[in-house]
């Protein structure tokens, strides 16, 4: 199965088109945070989704938008320490941010809120399991449908692990906790969360053995991937795609990916990136091939 396309907005030029592009695809969805294009994200998809009210949505709580620190301070949310770093995941800035994230959208219900990059949390362990705690809270009032945890290097350097999650997430709402998705890096640039995926072992397996949505961010690696992947190469994946199209199309046939998160800022690259999916995923045994070529294992 291949992984449907979605809009990622970190570093999305002309957010508004892209969204509005992206809501009227088959699987329209839309993933932000606060802080992304300067703190302006939420304002620039908040018409966007108003006017496509069905269209999915997933924002984070973890990072502190530098015009939002005198705010936070004032109303008691953050410390003057979590100011000056820029990033909170306790209680008091979780229902702080999250009240702003549904007033930005203009949404009374997000359907998944992310904790983001909580491996900046110390104590970390004790951390998630409170802001846990507060988003099985907001699950029961209505103010989000679930949540998740995004993270670009916490697996890597193996602080967050999905049994640690769901530990953390059957301690503060039991066996029918509301921790629905995780989200990371998948490219084939960091390259490795899709080999253990193929070998049945690692985060992706682990959380789609768990029943979560993996959410697969970054699957140009920031666009470096569209200026370093050859036509060789877009051949070894998929004769007749772009390299950005083939690399994607990689990204997106990881098993266990459920949504691509894709920045696309024209017309040309959503529907360029639509084409690669088209035909189908990978098989597993392909995608290894295209991963021993790049880096043998």
């Amino acid at each position: 199965m291949t992984a449907v396309l979605a809009l990622g907005t970190h570093r999305c030029r002309e957010v508004a088109a892209a969204a509005q592009r992206a809501a009227t695809s088959p699987h329209p969805w839309v993933d932000t945070a606060p802080n992304y294009l300067a703190g302006r994200a939420h304002s620039l998809l908040a018409p966007v989704l108003a006017a496509h009210p069905t269209m999915g949505v997933s924002t984070k709580i973890g990072f502190l938008p530098a015009a939002e620190a005198a705010g936070a301070l004032r109303d008691g949310a953050i410390t003057p320490g979590e100011a000056a770093t820029g990033h909170s995941i306790t209680p008091a800035y979780i229902r702080w941010q999250l009240a702003r994230n549904r007033a930005q959208l203009g949404r009374d219900r997000i359907d998944v809120l992310f904790v983001h990059n909580p491996e900046r949390a110390r104590p970390r362990t004790e951390q998630l399991a409170a802001a846990f705690t507060v988003l099985e809270e907001a699950v029961a009032a209505g103010w989000i449908g679930g949540y998740g945890v995004a993270t670009w290097s916490g697996h890597a350097d193996g602080t967050c692990t999905v049994p640690g999650l769901l530990a953390a997430a059957r301690t503060a709402g039991g066996a029918a906790h509301h921790l629905v998705a995780l989200q990371l890096p998948v490219n084939l640039v960091l390259a490795e969360p899709m080999a253990a995926a193929l070998a049945g072992h690692g985060p992706i397996a682990d959380a789609a053995a768990a029943g979560l949505e993996v959410y697969a961010s970054a699957p140009l690696h920031g666009g470096e991937l569209a200026a370093l992947a050859t036509e060789e190469l877009a051949d070894l994946i998929r004769p007749g795609l772009t390299p950005a199209g083939a690399c994607i199309l990689a990204a997106a046939s990881c098993p266990g990916v459920r949504k691509l998160l894709l920045a696309a800022s024209t017309a040309a690259h959503w529907d360029d990136a639509h084409a690669a999916l088209a035909g189908g995923p990978l098989t597993p045994a392909h995608l290894g091939t295209v991963l021993d070529v790049l880096a043998p294992r």
